[in-house]
């Protein structure tokens, strides 16, 4: 039965169907899924009782006009959950209902009378979805109004086989929320205790260093008792004939002087033993925190796993979106999903049903052809759409392809001019075109359909993307289809980065969009310059340098002997990517930036390393391409945007000493001045550096381990390689027989300690030219 509303004098009248008005049809019958039904039933359990709440409030204030939105989007969802798992009476149950607070809604006033009622109808529900949960528990009386239900509704529900409901294991429901606390508390952790692994470095190069000085200063003492000896023999037999009475043991200065050997003899071993404890107990600290790092990457992606799940979950309803909209269009259309194993975060795949939804019908609707027209083109009649799910780094990449006609960019073009958007003597590229139908209320459609021309949706999709921290990419040839790739980043998980820095900025890249790192001598990095692009493999791959592509316009690229530049790749795009300085490959914690910063384009996320510093994460790739305008074609590099490299290098200066203060305050004169430093401890240390780097000059000292500054002269003058570097040597052995023997040996300048800075600048600016600082230090 139906009753009329008179809404107002003069107005016609408004049927509104109340309750009995729809019974479920008897030839409906449940079918459950086992592998769904536990899904919904979880997903049911959540949303009745805030349908029953919203009714109830609904009812209280009839005005307000929030409630039945609410309403009408959560009856939907179960309504679709519950035909999914195959509870089709309940769906048609709750799909009536959905109609009922449709109508109501539509009243400027509804009556509580009638929302009354839906709350019974509510309880039926219930009823049915109970009787669901527990398919082998008799069915539940009806409520006392059931009177006016069709006595179909109370008809046992049809289930699966009693062996097919699967026995789930006990489940724990968690607020969202409270999970991504979790998740974020143990992010925490991991940036702590990466912070402890830097201070266990840094400890274990002290401990490293102290066992250096031990064994010196060990040498150095056996070299006291053996001259302590020697004189004392020498003086014992001066007095031998003076003195008979008296024992050598017996003088007072010989007795003295081996008791300070001895005791510092035993020092030496108390230091010893001490730092053997130290870095026993250091290696048994890294173990453990090693073993404690894995337990905790372990939490963490069980964590994250926690709120993800398969991309098939969806896939069924996917698959009734296209058949519904193929049907409605009278088109024929085949569903291809690909990857639906992929796990993907449960808040992510929920707020990008309705965008994909809206993909898939906008390919019917606009993109598959008509059955004539595919058959005009010499088409199969049957229309194409591949949905394809990949995880490329840190991000997913939903891929949405379809064989139709493309996007009609002339068409396009054309409203677009004639809504104002563009001047009809504008040009655009065909990226920028297609980039048009992301214009809210832009369409192209002649009619209003129930799928598309209302201009609305597109907008919403990209809208929605770009709230997630992703982006959409189309990309459309004419005749041949339209694709649409979504790519969205993990909002928060543990990565594997490397940090490039460009001045004192410093940004992270994923390593998965690592292929290669490089070290370029600067005429090959001058020559890739002139080219706008590097060699790599056959191919020319765009270069860029960071600085230029964070939009930095006062950093420059520093002038290195061997510069580092990355090939860094994105999907089939590949860009070459000179940096000041890259790291090598560490783990990170990724953190959500908000959706300020995330609707930047090329920032996927952030992190926090160890001493507290915060990194974005950049997608390179992403940056070049709003940088050069446009997608370009990875055989055709765009103009880059780095600057000329600076005409001189900034010289490298190697110090080879065996002190750790000596390096120390060396290194830091000369980075004072403009200078790079590489720092050796002796001339092995030395050696090896060499065969990787070749420095404008070297200081030198002459008392060294495994190999002193005498022999290393002597080797980098044998090399041809290394003949000609300048050669400061500074020592305390000042005597004229160690000079003359230094600069036998090819020593270019001999300085005594202490030195005075400024002639050692002098002497560095005479070898390797004045740096930019080198006049101010020479004044002072």
């Amino acid at each position: 039965m139906t009753t009329e509303l008179a809404l107002a004098p003069g107005d016609d009248f408004l049927p509104v169907p109340v309750p009995g008005d729809a019974p479920i049809p008897e030839e409906l019958v449940d079918e459950l899924d086992p592998d769904l039904l536990a899904v919904f039933v979880e997903e049911a359990s959540d949303d009745l009782p805030k349908i029953g709440e919203n009714l109830r409030g609904w009812a209280a204030d009839p005005a307000d006009a929030r409630l039945p939105q609410t309403l009408m989007r959560l009856l939907h969802t179960v309504k679709g959950s519950a035909r999914m798992a195959g509870a089709m009476r309940l769906g048609q149950k709750l799909h009536d209902i959905e109609t009922r607070v449709e109508t109501l809604a539509a009243l400027p006033v509804a009556p509580a009378q009638l929302i009354e009622e839906l709350v019974a109808e509510i309880d039926l529900a219930v009823a049915l979805f109970d009787a669901v949960r527990q398919p082998a528990a008799p069915a539940a009386p009806a409520p006392a109004d059931a009177a006016r239900v069709s006595p179909s509704t109370a008809a046992p529900v049809a289930v699966a086989p009693a062996a097919a409901v699967p026995a789930s294991q006990p489940l724990v429901r968690v607020r969202a929320d409270l999970l991504d606390k979790l998740v974020n508390e143990a992010g925490e952790v991991s940036i702590a205790r990466s912070r402890l692994d830097n201070e266990l470095a840094t400890l274990k190069t002290s401990l490293t260093d102290l066992t250096e000085n031990v064994g010196r200063l060990r040498a150095q003492l056996r070299e006291i008792e053996m001259q302590a000896d020697s004189q004392i023999q020498t003086r014992t037999a001066q007095r031998k004939d003076a003195e008979r009475d008296f024992d050598p043991l017996e003088f007072d200065r010989y007795t003295r002087l081996q008791e300070l050997t001895r005791m510092m003899a035993e020092s030496v071993s108390d230091v010893a033993t001490v730092q053997g404890n130290a870095l026993r107990s250091l290696e048994d600290a890294g173990q453990d925190l090693h073993r404690q790092g894995q337990v905790l990457r372990d939490l963490q992606q069980n964590l994250m796993r926690v709120r993800m799940v398969q991309f098939g979950s969806i896939a069924d309803r996917l698959y009734r979106v296209v058949r519904q909209a193929a049907k409605e269009t009278d088109k024929r259309v085949h569903l291809d999903i690909r990857g639906t194993t992929v796990e993907v975060d449960r808040g992510v795949l929920e707020r990008m049903a309705g965008p994909i939804e809206h993909l898939l019908r906008n390919s019917i609707a606009h993109g598959i052809e008509s059955v004539a027209t595919r058959q005009a083109h010499g088409k199969p009649d049957t229309g194409e759409i591949l949905v394809e799910v990949r995880q490329e780094g840190r991000e997913i990449v939903l891929s949405f392809a379809d064989d139709g006609g493309g996007l009609d960019l002339p068409r396009i073009r054309q409203r677009a001019i004639s809504q104002g958007l563009i001047g009809e003597q504008a040009v655009l590229s065909d990226r920028e075109l297609s980039d048009l139908i992301f214009v809210p209320g832009f369409s192209t459609a002649s009619s209003v359909t129930e799928l598309a021309g209302r201009g609305i949706g597109m907008d919403v999709v990209r809208a929605e993307v770009a709230s997630l921290g992703g982006r959409i990419v189309t990309d459309t040839q004419a005749g041949r289809g339209t694709r649409f790739s979504v790519h969205l980043p993990l909002t928060l998980a543990v990565a594997q980065v490397v940090l490039v820095a460009a001045g004192r900025a410093r940004f992270a890249v994923p390593s998965s969009s690592v292929e290669q790192v490089m070290q370029l001598k600067p005429q090959a990095l001058a020559t890739a310059y002139a080219d706008r692009s590097l060699a790599w493999q056959g191919q020319a791959v765009p270069l860029f340098y960071l600085g230029s592509l964070v939009e930095s316009a006062d950093v420059t690229p520093m002038a290195q002997h061997y510069s580092p530049v990355v090939i860094v790749r994105s999907g089939h795009q590949r860009i070459a990517l000179h940096a000041d300085e890259i790291t090598r490959n560490q783990e990170v914690v990724v953190k959500n930036v908000g959706p300020q910063v995330a609707r930047v384009r090329g920032v996927t996320g952030a992190t926090v390393l160890g001493n507290g510093e915060i990194v974005l994460i950049i997608d390179p790739v992403a940056l070049a391409q709003a940088a050069a305008g446009e997608v370009f074609d990875r055989a055709v590099p765009p103009p880059t945007l780095a600057p000329v490299l600076p005409d001189t290098l900034t010289p490298v200066v190697m110090v080879v000493d065996d002190s750790v203060t000596v390096r120390k305050v060396t290194q830091r004169l000369l980075v004072r001045e403009g200078y790079q430093v590489l720092l050796a401890k002796d001339g092995v240390d030395a050696l090896r550096q060499l065969q990787e780097v070749t420095p404008d000059a070297m200081l030198l000292d002459i008392e060294m381990p495994r190999m002193d500054g005498f022999d290393l002269t002597r080797n980098l003058r044998a090399d041809p390689r290394f003949a000609s570097i300048p050669i400061i040597m500074i020592t305390s052995r000042t005597a004229d027989k160690h000079r003359n023997h230094a600069m036998g040996l090819g020593v270019n300048v001999f300085l005594g300690k202490p030195y005075q800075d400024s002639e050692l600048l002098a002497h560095l600016a005479g070898f390797t030219g004045s740096p930019h600082r080198l006049a101010a230090g020479l004044s002072a």
